[in-house]
């Protein structure tokens, strides 16, 4: 193959537990190569080795003209769900060595004290309290001892631990005596993973401060090992530039940053899903969106506004809270291999359990004998039995009919086909009140946003969930199985810096919230300094966390660019505009502040993402004002339809850009199924995406 030499290129490599995904974009013109290897759990960066060389060699690249390394990864994820973090040790205040127990009296179930908590993540032998304090009052502080400290110490040199968190009560406000203790050890156990809560997250509420500090030491040498190797085989490979990961946050941040604060890496997967997303859908004039990632067992929803995702503070992982910005993606039970079964009632219910890829659906052939979502695509012939994968996977009809008819038509006394019907109905109304979770009760009505649809399910399930919630349009990008890979190149550079001060809404307060926000923007100027990063080309978000007095809970509120004689009366007004549109309701009682937020942004230079269609040329292409010809029809039941009815199908790379076609028909290509039902139609919009109307058309 002829080696490109001159071009430059942008990669985007998304490691999944079973297979990593990796993208290469040509930077002149857009040009995509795709490739797919299978993962490799035990060390994810040989699969990525492995994978660069082939994708290399298919675009006929030189691995030195890599000037952009996107990567996303699960390792962080896997280590916490397998438990296979290090061993870790935690240095706390005198009086709260127990409150990983404690929990904020939290339980796993609001109704069910039987159920047990979560294995805490550091043991209790390994917790240990010293004499040290922060007073909130006038009182004189109580400075740690190092003689009491090196008892610590020795005990964690004599159980092996390889990862140490601080977490003091009030380091938020003065992170001093945990500065002075992390020099301590750092001095005493070299090579040890050292991290301290002010650096972590200098906020108020010290179980989430404790929770989410524990939780990065223990990531922190798994996450440290695999960067090292894979900034190894990146270097060996010879690529023009080292790696950035994704963070949970949608940006991406270096090796190193990643590797001292691996807690920001738990949601880097569905995070690179969104971000692909929000890119794909504002080059189609699309700011307000729905993100719907539809995969074997669960569906990932997220909303997006004027161009933002919504953010969460706080997350659980493993039972833990994470309290750190990340996208707000909603995940539910609900997939291509969700389970139907009815109950003791004789109900029928929709997952959350899913066949998963082994045995996967009875049609795969595999030895699974229960009915999932696949099997009712199949029976319905919305899917091809030939041409999933394209053609690399057969699935088998009459597997999916025996399944479908033995544990729901039979039981519910109704044919094959209704039953599968029933199954797919169920399961929108799962994913509907998935959305209305992230919108109606948000205070946003969901008939304003239009709908992203990706994921290998998503197309093939998009269509009667945006009917059902009054959604007018879907989109459905050109490579809906690959967007976490495509979110990966165009994610921004991007670290969060925050800092809890309770402080009165008035004038006298401004001026601490003013010095304040001064101390994180000296925070970023280092994070900028340690990065090689010039100050130039970045920029600053700077938000302050709301409430009324005495309320236990906070809303996020952009600081206004006003005079800070006006600040307080501006603040207060944004405030209550929110809480109206939030809990619907405001009133006049006193404000309070409660933690400045910072969030820096370095932009990157984003690649285009496809290749210049004809009907974009001059001329308008040969085929500019003709609509797609079908490549062949079967039989596919629709209730709509009142049963089965004659179907076109079409290959997604004949559909011209000019030419409404109308519903109902069927689009393949080798990562999914579109299917529009009857009623609806769909037309490619400039770039490659399919924009479907849900709206009856004539």
């Amino acid at each position: 193959m002829t080696t490109d030499s001159s071009s430059r290129y942008a990669l985007g490599i998304d490691v999944g537990g079973t297979f990593t995904d990796l993208v290469l974009i040509r930077l002149s013109d857009g040009a995509m190569t795709v490739h797919k290897v299978s993962s490799t759990p035990d060390d994810p960066s040989h699969a990525m080795g492995q994978g660069i060389a082939e994708l290399l060699d298919k675009a006929g690249a030189q691995a030195a003209r890599v000037h952009w390394f996107g990567h996303g990864t699960t390792v962080a994820t896997n280590a916490l769900i397998e438990g296979k973090t290090g061993r870790t040790g935690l240095v706390t205040t005198q009086g709260f060595r127990d409150i990983l127990e404690i929990r904020r009296q939290r339980q796993p179930h609001n109704y069910n004290i039987k159920i047990p908590k979560p294995k805490p993540p550091v043991p209790r032998h390994l917790r240990f309290e010293v004499a040290e304090r922060r007073f909130l009052v006038e009182r004189d502080s109580i400075r740690p001892s190092r003689s009491e400290l090196d008892r610590v110490i020795e005990a964690f040199r004599s159980d092996e631990v390889e990862a140490i968190a601080v977490c003091f009560l009030h380091s938020y406000l003065d992170p001093e005596h945990e500065r002075l203790v992390e020099g301590w050890i750092r001095e005493a156990l070299p090579g040890t993973f050292v991290c301290v809560s002010s650096d972590i997250l200098a906020e108020f509420r010290e179980y989430e401060r404790v929770s989410t500090t524990v939780l990065n030491a223990g990531l922190g040498p798994v996450m440290s090992r695999y960067l090292r190797r894979l900034e190894e085989r990146s270097a060996e490979i010879g690529l023009g530039c080292g790696p950035h990961i994704l963070q949970s946050n949608g940006g991406v941040a270096s090796p190193r940053e990643a590797g001292e604060k691996p807690v920001r890496t738990l949601a880097s997967g569905p995070a690179a899903g969104v971000t692909g997303a929000i890119h794909m859908a504002h080059a189609a004039g699309f700011p307000n969106i729905i993100t719907f990632d539809v995969g074997g067992t669960s569906t990932d929803v997220c909303l997006v506004q004027d161009g933002q995702p919504m953010v969460a503070r706080e997350r659980e992982f493993g039972g833990w809270p994470v309290r750190f910005p990340m996208v707000d993606v909603h995940s539910v039970g609900a997939g291509g291999g969700s389970i139907a079964w009815i109950d003791s009632g004789g109900f029928l219910h929709v997952g959350p359990k899913s066949a998963g890829a082994h045995p996967g659906p009875a049609c795969y052939g595999r030895g699974g004998q229960l009915p999932t979502v696949t099997d009712a695509n199949v029976v319905l012939g919305r899917l091809h039995p030939e041409r999933l994968l394209g053609g690399r996977m057969p699935i088998r009809r009459d597997l999916a009919e025996l399944a479908i008819a033995t544990h729901v038509a039979k039981p519910m006394g109704l044919s094959v086909e209704e039953a599968a019907s029933a199954i797919l109905t169920i399961l929108n109304e799962n994913l509907v009140r998935a959305v209305r979770l992230i919108t109606v009760e948000q205070g946003h009505d969901p008939r304003q946003f239009a709908l992203v649809s990706f994921g290998g399910a998503g197309p093939l399930l998009s269509q009667p969930l945006a009917a059902e919630l009054g959604i007018s349009e879907v989109i459905v990008p050109e490579g809906p199985g690959l967007l976490c890979a495509l979110g990966l190149l165009v994610a921004d550079i991007r670290t969060d810096f925050s800092r809890t001060r309770l402080l009165p809404l008035s004038e006298d307060s401004v001026p601490a919230l003013l010095a304040t926000v001064d101390e994180l923007k000296e925070q970023a100027a280092e994070w900028l300094r340690k990065e090689d990063i010039d100050a130039g080309a970045a920029s600053f978000k700077v938000a302050v966390d709301m409430r009324y007095l005495g309320q236990s809970h906070e809303l996020t509120i952009g600081l206004p660019d006003v005079a800070a004689r006006d600040l307080p009366a501006s603040l207060a007004r944004s405030f209550k505009d929110e809480h109206a549109r939030v809990y619907g309701y405001a009133s006049d009682a006193p404000m309070q502040l409660v933690t400045a937020r910072l969030t820096l942004l370095v932009s990157v230079a984003r690649p285009p993402t496809s290749m210049p269609d004809a009907a974009s040329m001059p001329d308008g292409g040969p085929a500019a004002s003709s609509v797609a010809l079908p490549m062949g029809h079967r039989r596919v039941w629709f209730r709509e339809a009142g049963g089965w009815t004659d179907c076109p199908t079409y290959e997604r790379e004949s559909i011209s850009r000019h030419g409404m076609m109308h519903g109902p028909l069927i689009i393949e290509q080798m990562d999914t199924t579109t299917v529009v039902p009857p009623g609806m139609s769909v037309r490619r919009l400039a770039g490659q995406s399919l924009l479907i109307s849900t709206k009856p058309t004539s």
